[in-house]
């Protein structure tokens, strides 16, 4: 076999029917939607219409709410920082700053989350805008200090 004498398996494809395109076509004229109205016309779409029928999306019971000036927070675990210590990237005071600088996140959003994931053993101070208090016990065991800022309105 070459790559010249691949075909598709017979009636595996179809070729596209192209309307309006005179009478022998099979759909001339009014290519298949019919005379006159809304649907024969172009540019419409009635999505959603039921024929005066309550539409689905009325029917169905609507919940939830989301806040539009809801905080996003930058999350790091414990453990990824402290692979970050041990590789050398991080040092000293970490700030959230440094924590962008080494590549630990990609952007501080509204602010740096430290959650307690993983094994953390080094002696750092880490300042940040907020932190799970699991993450607080472990960053302290380890000799350390986790101080969260409090968040800015």
């Amino acid at each position: 076999m070459k790559l010249n004498e691949l075909r598709d398996n017979p009636g595996a494809t179809k070729k596209r029917m192209r309307v309006g395109r005179g009478p022998g076509s099979g759909k001339g004229k009014t290519a298949g939607r019919g005379i006159k109205g809304q649907k024969s016309r172009s540019g419409v779409a009635i999505n959603g219409y039921e024929g005066g029928q309550m539409p689905l999306y009325q029917r169905l019971p609507k919940r939830g709410f989301n806040k539009p000036n809801r905080k996003k927070f930058a999350v790091v675990n414990l453990g990824i920082i402290q692979k970050f210590i041990d590789a050398k990237k991080l040092s000293g005071d970490i700030t959230e700053d440094a924590l962008v600088e080494a590549g630990v996140v990609r952007r501080k959003l509204d602010g740096v989350r430290v959650l307690a994931k993983g094994d953390f053993s080094a002696k750092a101070n880490i300042t940040v805008t907020g932190a799970s208090k699991s993450a607080v016990e472990a960053v302290e065991k380890a000799g350390g200090k986790l101080t969260t800022a409090a968040a800015v309105e």
